[in-house]
């Protein structure tokens, strides 16, 4: 699908760049896939952590909206537990009124162009003291962990339409 939306919008110079960033990133995708397969162990750690639980908040904006729905829904499937996927962009009309301490929370901030307002949704989960679990890019924990209180996933960096 990727390669067939550079074809069809191929014709621009200005998006030569871009199209090469993602021609390349498409040909190194089979790494990047052994690279995150090796998180298995740390997945079934947080697994543990989560099984008892309830529910579980999944955010993400932009490319990442569609990764926290189908993350929620895979939670949902697999797990049998109650899962939103939610636009982070809409966290303050309703969700966030439903953080605290005890729920946990997954929060999709990769090195894109919504990095800035994912720290920042960060930043207010933290302040009300959620359960976070953050999902970034290789070499960004440190800008997302608030304080180090939260729980980071780290995985190789793609091009976000990836």
């Amino acid at each position: 699908m990727a390669m067939l939306a550079l074809a069809a919008g191929g014709d621009m110079i200005s998006n030569e760049a871009r199209r090469e960033a993602i021609i390349d990133g498409l040909l190194d995708l089979p790494s990047k896939v052994k690279v995150v397969l090796k998180l298995d162990e740390e997945m079934k750690d947080l697994a543990e952590l989560l099984i008892s639980e309830q529910s579980l908040l999944v955010f993400g904006r932009g490319y990442n909206y569609a990764t926290a729905l189908e993350g929620a829904l895979k939670v949902k499937e697999v797990a049998l537990m109650h899962s939103e996927g939610i636009l982070a962009g809409e966290m303050k009309r309703g969700p966030l009124a439903l953080v605290d301490h005890k729920l946990p929370i997954v929060v999709i901030a990769t090195r894109d162009a919504c990095f800035s307002k994912q720290q920042s949704v960060i930043q207010q989960l933290h302040a009300r003291k959620g359960r976070l679990i953050v999902m970034c890019t290789k070499g960004d924990s440190a800008s997302v962990s608030v304080g180090g209180s939260c729980r980071v996933i780290e995985f190789p960096y793609v091009e976000d339409c990836l």
